[in-house]
């Protein structure tokens, strides 16, 4: 069983909105939507859910039932102090219809852009390793600043990767990596995989997709209107 994790409990602060980002509208569909439908439709996904403020709940329904006739919603999960545990109480969540050897495919509801060959990319790289994790090669030169004000030294940015989403994980080893992390050091994480590096679980790298983009700043969000407005031959990755 392959389920999908949709985060979707941040506030958008930095976007000046009283409207979460993922909730504003563009192009006519919430933002969180365009994600949605694009896993629903996708073949490889058995079920979602999605970790929201329960305030939302309700709508997040509505939106779904009125443009999707084949959506896939489970359920949802609390968010978290923080996006980790907000991660790990939607794997609470679906531990009680999952098996250890599922797999969950986390994606951020900010990230409307997501392509059903990412999807397909990442359930068919999983065999044979534990997890999966879109990357994109660094284009400029990297340096490393302990105090943000000097450089210390120059890195390799040929070793070098920026994670992106959906990260795909074995759904008991990823549940049990997080769980270690309970109570404080999860509050330290920033990134979905870290906890699985952490736990020395096996993750795969394979390309990321620069147009999958996460939605948080004001430029951000102008970029995706300008994408869905100006470009009459946008087509919803749902499509």
């Amino acid at each position: 069983m392959n389920v999908a994790l949709i985060l979707s409990g941040g506030t958008g602060t930095r976007l000046g909105s009283n409207v979460p980002k993922q909730y504003i509208e563009v192009g006519g569909s919430p933002i969180i939507c365009y994600s949605v439908r694009c896993l629903s439709k996708h073949s490889g996904i058995d079920a979602i859910q999605i970790v929201a403020d329960p305030t939302w709940y309700e709508q997040i329904e509505k939106w779904l039932q009125v443009s999707e006739t084949n959506y896939k919603l489970k359920g949802f999960a609390m968010p978290g102090a923080n996006r980790q545990l907000s991660i790990y109480n939607g794997l609470e969540a679906i531990s009680s219809y999952v098996d250890n050897d599922d797999y969950v495919l986390i994606h951020d509801a900010a990230r409307p852009l997501l392509s059903p060959t990412q999807i397909s990319d990442c359930l068919e790289a999983i065999h044979g390793h534990d997890g999966v994790l879109p990357v994109l090669p660094m284009k400029d030169t990297v340096y490393s600043s302990t105090d943000g004000k000097t450089i210390n030294s120059l890195l390799n940015r040929k070793e070098i990767y920026a994670g992106q989403a959906p990260e795909l994980f074995r759904f008991g080893k990823y549940y049990e990596a997080n769980r270690r992390l309970l109570p404080d050091q999860i509050l330290q994480i920033n990134g979905s995989t870290e906890p699985a590096i952490l736990a020395g679980m096996d993750i795969a790298m394979i390309s990321g997709d620069e147009n999958n983009f996460k939605i948080t700043t004001g430029a951000d969000l102008e970029r995706f209107r300008r994408i869905v407005g100006e470009n009459e031959m946008f087509v919803p990755p749902w499509v």
